[in-house]
């Protein structure tokens, strides 16, 4: 397995159509994925003392997290829109291998900053909805 480039590491939009193109969140300078499980513990008196666990049962969620410098590009307006409204959209990960994860989030949190004399910059957290697949 080779290395693969953080800057090949987009978080992209969709258009909404029903059969939707992705639009590339511009300006981004760091993109973060997170993947997470809740543990459903079977441990019972005949574990012998060790931790059990049920496999495939608990809730999955994925967390992106991402910042950038703002661009006022139409990506940005449509997660601003998104956020104030609180509705979900869907989103595409992609990695530089062309591997993509599609599905839907909320976003949980827009934060936009800037100093005097520096770019306006913005940072976002998304939150998964339901299942997250592989395009």
């Amino acid at each position: 397995m080779t290395a693969q480039k953080g800057s090949a590491f987009l978080l992209k939009i969709s258009d909404g159509a029903a059969t939707p193109t992705y639009q590339t969140v511009a300006g981004l300078r760091t993109t973060q994925m997170s993947v997470t499980g809740e543990t459903v513990v079977t441990t019972h008196k005949g574990s012998g003392g060790w931790r059990d666990l049920l496999s495939g049962a608990g809730t999955r969620q994925v967390s992106v997290s991402a910042a950038g410098i703002f661009l006022g590009s139409d990506a940005e307006a449509q997660i601003r829109a998104n956020a104030l409204a609180g509705t979900l959209d869907e989103y595409e990960l992609s990695f530089e291998d062309g591997e993509k994860l599609r599905g839907q989030f909320l976003v949980q949190r827009l934060d936009y900053a800037g100093d005097f004399n520096g770019e306006r910059n913005y940072t976002v957290q998304l939150e998964s909805s339901g299942a997250i697949t592989s395009a």
